[in-house]
């Protein structure tokens, strides 16, 4: 006989085989069965409980398969518990396997009632495992409370999708029938709630074990979820439940952990109860409990906000009524307590008034030699880091070297040196400059205009014998009319990249002030669709003549690109692209050019070119090839651009040529009629145009023609022009 070792190996080979292949269980699992038997030894007995327990809870093996496995499986997993002090590993396995065959075997007594050995193992199989709920071993009662969710969530009532398709609805005490033999619902139904008051228990008492309570609360989430019955009963247990009331017992490391792992379970599970369901019931009272908890944990594990912290050195160091048994120098001057050395007497430079330190190294480094990007680099970091009181301190002893020097000098002297930082020296003065005296300052604004003011300007003498010329760079070579043409449309894509990068059809939009708002107030999208649609109306208004003849007579080439027409070009392609977002930019253009039009047409001097017609017909026949029956853009467009003609009219009656578009052209037509006024004769024209030449409108057409026209209806259409038409 093989030893156990080997033994194993191969039970790992065909346990491969059905975790490559779910279709491998119904073969494998009987086959396994003899040789993990209660006389095995205790390596063969823990990976067949092992292999079970993960076999009945694999998700890639269908129900039925998994039903009809657990029928074979009873017997092993009985015999299993009644062997007496069992290994611990085989328990836990066989609990876990029962507790995913228990609905199975459920509802295969749902289905035949009069098969009462199999349900009878399985009550005995419960039975085992609900004597070891309080005495068995902290691994094996974890998995006892399992068993124990699965019980009361199969035995307690659920909700039935389908009446029609049991065998898809969830096992629950729902599909029992109220006359079966072997599992009465009322006794179920009481077993149930018996075995959650037990659970819930776990919370209730005085219990220090932070893997029970743990193991228990992670079990409640899917019965708050998928049984709404119990749901607030389990909800209030848990609202009731104090996971840091262990913080009254002597504080050790152990104590610490079980209560933060409590802590941070519970509050999980009350937000996911929110999470998935925001109109609870009990989701103030929830939201009030996961507010106390956090307060608690940081009273209880922050350790750094019981205290306000000591002050380091006095906050103010220049009175001698305060602070005095901190041990601060307040006899002295703020100069002194850094050691900044007195001035000598006489003339007094900046760099001497500012140097408080006594290393000569530091008083003779020139920090001009530092590149500027290094200084920039370093200066952040060098900032935050000084100590705020020194820095004070500096500046006072800066302050009072400069009040004791504006003391002993005269005013005139600091009005000469203010003056001095104010203008520049190198610019030469006129004969004629008279100068603007102000106010005299005051030492302290003196001191912050000397701080603002810019370093002075070193003058570069030349070498002797050398001398500068002017330099001026060469102008760049002109551009021919294509690379004109070729720089103007990079610049235009450019643009039209930017409107792109700014396309959000979610924001907001502000409000418009017609034609006299700034065009570019905003970087936004309507900024810019101004910008754009007015460089493509108003900028080359007027300029859009036909060809400058050359000198030679010839027709010159120079206008015939045009930057309106590339910019309008680009414009109706970025409407087209995505229309139905973007119908306000060709909204807001059309409008342009009609205004634009307007104000040429009024100039009686020149022949303007004009261009509302022609680009919304062009638009116009650009979208109604992509639009379906209940698409609403055709009445925006045309109910919103500001002027329509006949030849527009002309391009909506053609989608009657498409049946299920019929009722798209007559409801905007009929639109049109009723909010349009200006143009309702012309649109009651086209109606009865599509009255009389197109048959399958005439139902549509004759109600609108009964209102506005009722004397057409009693003309008899054209018929023959309309078969031919529908042709």
């Amino acid at each position: 006989m093989d030893s156990p070792a080997d033994l194993v190996s191969q039970l790992n080979q065909a346990r491969q085989v059905v975790l490559d292949n779910a279709a491998n269980y119904p073969a494998i699992v009987p086959s396994i069965l003899p040789i993990i038997g209660e006389k095995a030894d205790v390596e063969l007995r823990r990976w067949g409980a092992d292999f079970l327990a993960e076999t009945f809870a694999a998700p890639m093996l269908p129900p039925e398969p998994k039903q009809q496995l657990s029928l074979l499986v009873l017997d092993k997993l009985r015999e299993y518990l009644e062997i007496a002090h069992e290994d611990v590993g085989v328990v836990k396995g066989v609990v876990q396997a029962a507790a995913s065959i228990y609905p199975l075997v459920f509802r295969y007594t749902i289905n035949n009632p009069h098969d009462a050995p199999t349900w009878q193992k399985m009550a005995a199989i419960k039975s085992n495992i609900l004597r070891r709920m309080d005495s068995a071993p902290p691994g094996v009662r974890i998995c006892c409370i399992k068993f124990v969710q699965r019980v009361v969530q199969t035995q307690t009532p659920g909700l039935i999708a389908d009446p029609r398709r049991p065998e898809h609805n969830e096992i629950s005490l729902a599909l029992v029938p109220r006359d079966h033999p072997l599992i009465p619902p009322p006794n179920l139904e009481a077993e149930a709630s018996g075995l959650l008051d037990r659970l819930l228990s776990i919370l209730q008492e005085e219990l220090s074990d932070a893997l029970l309570v743990t193991a228990t609360l992670n079990s409640l989430g899917s019965l708050i979820r998928t049984r709404a019955s119990i749901a607030n009963k389990i909800v209030s247990t848990v609202l009731n439940f104090n996971p840091l009331k262990l913080a009254n017992s002597p504080m050790t490391p152990k104590t610490k952990v079980m209560m933060k792992s409590m802590e941070r379970t519970t509050r999980a599970l009350l937000l996911n109860v929110i999470k998935k369901n925001p109109n609870h019931p009990l989701a103030p009272r929830i939201q009030q409990h996961i507010e106390r908890l956090h307060h608690m944990r940081l009273e209880i594990f922050d350790e750094t906000n019981r205290k306000r912290p000591a002050p380091i050195e006095p906050i103010d160091g220049l009175d001698q009524a305060k602070r005095q048994r901190l041990g601060a120098d307040v006899s002295g001057a703020p100069s002194r307590a850094l050691g900044a050395p007195p001035l000598a007497p006489g003339p007094v430079s900046y760099a001497q008034l500012y140097t408080l330190t006594q290393d000569e190294g530091s008083r003779n480094f020139d920090v001009q030699a530092i590149p500027i990007d290094l200084v920039v680099r370093i200066l952040v970091p060098l900032l935050t880091s000084i100590d705020k009181s020194q820095l004070d301190s500096a500046i006072n002893a800066v302050r009072s070297r400069y009040l004791s020097l504006s003391k002993s000098q005269p005013r005139g002297a600091l009005d000469a040196a203010a003056a001095a930082t104010q203008r520049p020296s190198a610019i030469d003065e006129d004969d004629d400059y008279e100068p603007v005296f102000q106010p005299a300052e005051d030492a302290e604004q003196i001191l912050n205009t000397l701080d603002s003011a810019p370093p002075e300007a070193v003058a570069l003498e030349p070498l002797p014998g050398m001398a500068l010329g002017a330099f001026s760079l060469p102008l760049p070579p002109p551009l021919s009319a294509q690379e004109t043409a070729e720089c103007s449309k990079g610049t235009i894509n450019r643009v039209f990249g930017i409107m792109a990068a700014l396309d959000d059809p979610a924001r907001t939009k502000g409000p418009k002030h017609g034609f006299n708002r700034l065009a570019a107030s905003s970087y936004d999208r309507d900024a810019w669709v101004t910008v754009i649609t007015r460089l493509a109306t108003r900028a080359s208004a007027g300029l859009e003549g036909g060809p400058v003849k050359a000198e030679n007579g010839a027709l010159s080439q120079d206008r015939i690109f045009s930057i309106s027409n590339a910019i309008r070009d680009a414009l109706y392609m970025y409407v087209l692209e995505d229309f139905r977002r973007r119908i306000d930019v060709a909204i807001s253009w059309l409008n342009e050019e009609w205004y634009n039009d307007r104000l040429q047409s009024d100039d009686a001097e020149s022949d303007p070119t004009l261009h509302y017609e022609k680009w919304a017909l062009k638009v116009l026949e650009g979208i109604l090839p992509y639009l379906d029956a209940k698409d609403k853009v055709l009445i925006r467009f045309l109910s919103e651009i500001p002027e329509l003609h006949s030849g527009m009219l002309d391009r909506v009656k053609g989608l009657a040529r498409d049946p299920e578009r019929i009722s798209l052209a007559v409801n905007a037509m009929h639109y049109l009629i009723l909010m349009r006024p200006p143009v309702r004769e012309i649109c009651i024209d086209a109606v009865e145009d599509l009255w009389r030449n197109y048959e399958g409108t005439r139902s549509m057409a004759s109600k609108l023609l009964n209102k506005w026209r009722p004397h057409v209806l009693q003309e008899a259409p054209n018929g023959a022009q309309a078969n031919l038409k529908q042709e």
